[in-house]
């Protein structure tokens, strides 16, 4: 029987740091959580091996934009049983989707889409709506102006 990974408060607090400086050193990530180096190293190495931490990456503000336009669009789709898997497979395989999710209500997927210029977007939609793998019932689009805030996920509360 596999036993259940469990997280407690320094874990939560450890993730927490990490989260936020994914290169701190291993002496100062001790400090931080109140734990001797090394049994923190193997708390760090337990939550990497349980799959929790996934992996460390850079934050990277470009100093022009890469993409001249973000859209997000709204998919309904017009057929769910015979289109979510093909159009889901579409959105892993373009490489203008920044960001996709499958939601709920009036439409099916919200996508993040980023491109050159209007043109490549028109390109993109009508090749999506004249797909024979899946059936797009409507897109509606809003086109993104300027972040004005971006978070990490949040992390789980501490059990006890």
């Amino acid at each position: 029987m596999e036993k259940k990974f469990t997280l407690d408060r320094i874990d939560l607090k450890i993730l927490a740091v990490l989260q936020q400086d994914g290169r701190i050193s291993c002496q100062k990530l001790s400090e931080q959580v109140n734990l001797t180096p090394r049994p923190c190293l193997e708390r760090v190495r337990r939550l990497e091996k349980a799959g929790i931490i996934k992996g460390y990456t850079a934050i990277v503000d470009m100093p022009q934009p890469q993409h001249a336009i973000v859209i997000l669009a709204e998919v309904a789709l017009a057929d769910h049983v015979m289109s979510q898997q093909a159009f889901t497979r579409e959105l892993q395989n373009t490489p203008e989707v920044l960001d996709s999710w499958l939601v709920s209500g009036n439409f099916d997927f919200l996508v993040r889409i980023g491109c050159r210029d209007m043109n490549q977007y028109r390109e993109l939609a009508e090749r999506w709506l004249s797909s024979s793998s899946f059936k797009i019932n409507r897109i509606l689009t809003t086109t993104e102006l300027q972040v004005i805030k971006r978070q990490r996920p949040a992390l789980p509360e501490a059990d006890g």
